[in-house]
């Protein structure tokens, strides 16, 4: 029987690299002389660290920019917190996306649901199954959940004969 998974995960190579391309980017700006503006990620979050809120929405801009450079969807990038840092600097939280939540999970099922296709989806952790006796049927289920408004970026994977 035909199936695929939905997944949810970023290239943290490639986002790596756009925080390098970043860094070096900020670097060689002349605004951004002696600010001491650092960017660094660990795991699935990335801290910017400027002085100033206009310093900072430059630098979320070059992040931004390199990112969708690089051919990484920008919703995996979401911005959590920004708080004040010592030496009168400002710290932003930005976290990365990686998998499918439970809420995202149950709209992605309920939307095959209710497409009325002869597929079937299930929730196997953070990704979802979905199943169906016709190639044609999964292909059409894919085009389906591209154009919906889903506020996460979803890849295809094991799609199977």
């Amino acid at each position: 029987m035909p199936s695929f998974d939905v997944v949810s995960s970023p290239d943290l190579q490639e986002i790596d690299n756009a925080i390098n391309n970043t860094k070096r980017e900020v670097d060689n700006r002349f605004d951004f002389k002696n600010t001491n503006s650092t960017i660094e990620r660990s795991d699935y979050s990335i801290t910017i660290e400027t002085t100033d809120n206009t310093k900072l929405n430059q630098f979320n801009e070059i992040l931004k920019n390199n990112i969708v450079r690089r051919k990484i969807d920008p919703k995996f990038i979401h911005i959590k917190s920004t708080e004040n840092a010592s030496g009168n600097r400002i710290r932003q939280m930005i976290e990365i996306l990686n998998g499918i939540s439970k809420e995202d999970a149950k709209k992605i099922t309920t939307l095959v649901k209710s497409s009325k296709m002869k597929v079937q989806a299930s929730i196997n952790g953070d990704e979802v199954r979905i199943t169906g006796k016709k190639r044609d049927d999964l292909q059409s289920m894919m085009e389906l959940l591209n154009q919906s408004d889903l506020k996460i970026p979803l890849q295809y994977q094991n799609f199977r004969d």
